[in-house]
């Protein structure tokens, strides 16, 4: 088995168990993403009591709504990243082995070799995986918009008024053929500009992960202990450190991509609906002011921070576990998740 299907089968085992551990979270901060409105109660609200709020008036299924697409956009999405990752280390490895052989450099991978391999099987996986998250980023953000108005049906059948209270499940293939109807098949494709600039993140997570990891084994190879290896706390911990400051800093673009890819408000008021990219920035700061493109970071944070920190740590324990299996020793860098 070769290192870039274990690094990809690890990468997805990880990536599943974090997905199960924090979709709630998830679904919360999509919804609060894709809220239009200014001065709403939604604002004020923290991420648990938003949560209670989902809860209370739709159920616990709710904060689970696209779970399974999204496992299957999880693997997916972890496979082939690290899959293509490991794939271009390979050749940044061999290129820079070529060059010392030369006489030109060390015989290592530099910081800008790592930047390109990241960004370069991001967006593989983007271009390859967006229609999944497409549906569910729909699936997330449908509510029982109907419940709300179940008074006014007074002149209704009572069959009509049960069905209003009381909306179809709205499952993958009403996402599906709702986005279809829509905005055709390019639809699935909706919110790939920002999504394609989101690269960066897990570039900035890769650097400041890299960065991190270095120190701590220089770190230890002073103390002279005999091993420079890293437990699976520390790459916990490291790996959550380095989400965070990517996080922050790509925040405002996964807001716009979240809004392209919900479904568009229909109705005579246009500042709801979104053409593109440039159109959903310029209607946000005319409508929402800077404010609407931090909206949710604090469950954001917590969420991708968690979910990053569990999926290293995973991974890892499973690349090491499956190269002991296969008889293969060391163990190659980690590398985070789009």
């Amino acid at each position: 088995m070769s290192d870039a299907l274990i690094n990809g089968l690890a990468g997805a085992g990880g990536g599943i168990i974090a997905q199960l551990l924090t979709y709630p979270l998830q679904t919360v901060n999509a919804r609060q993403q894709t809220d239009r409105e200014t001065n709403k109660e939604n604002n004020k609200l923290g991420t648990l009591q938003h949560m209670s709020k989902v809860v209370k008036h739709e159920g616990w299924g709710r904060l689970y709504k696209g779970l399974a697409p999204s496992l299957v956009g999880t693997v997916a999405s972890q496979g082939v990243y690290y899959y293509f990752y490991q794939i271009f280390r390979d050749k940044a490895e061999a290129i820079a082995l070529d060059r010392r052989k030369r006489g030109q450099g060390d015989g290592s991978v530099g910081m800008l070799s790592s930047l390109v391999v990241a960004a370069l099987s991001g967006c593989v996986n983007v271009l390859l995986t967006n229609p999944i998250w497409v549906i569910v980023t729909r699936m997330q953000t449908h509510t029982k918009s109907s419940k709300k108005n179940h008074h006014r049906q007074a002149s209704k059948t009572p069959e009509e008024i049960i069905a209003a209270i009381e909306p179809p499940p709205y499952g993958t293939s009403n996402a599906v053929q709702e986005l279809y109807s829509e905005a055709g098949f390019l639809g699935f494709w909706k919110g790939v500009i920002p999504t394609l600039i989101m690269v960066s993140n897990p570039s900035m997570q890769f650097m400041l992960y890299e960065t991190l990891l270095k120190k701590v084994k220089e770190r230890r190879a002073m103390k002279k202990t005999g091993s420079n290896s890293v437990t699976a706390l520390e790459i916990f911990l490291l790996g959550a450190v380095a989400k965070l400051g990517a996080t922050v800093v790509t925040y405002p673009l996964l807001v716009v991509k979240s809004r392209l890819q919900a479904k568009q408000v229909a109705g005579a008021d246009k500042k709801h609906h979104y053409e593109g990219t440039l159109d959903a920035i310029m209607k946000m700061i005319h409508n929402e002011g800077l404010g609407g493109f931090y909206k949710g970071m604090r469950t954001k944070i917590v969420q991708s921070v968690v979910a990053a920190a569990i999926l290293f740590m995973i991974k890892e324990e499973l690349v090491k576990g499956t190269r002991f299996l296969l008889g293969k020793n060391g163990l190659k860098t980690a590398v985070p998740k789009p």
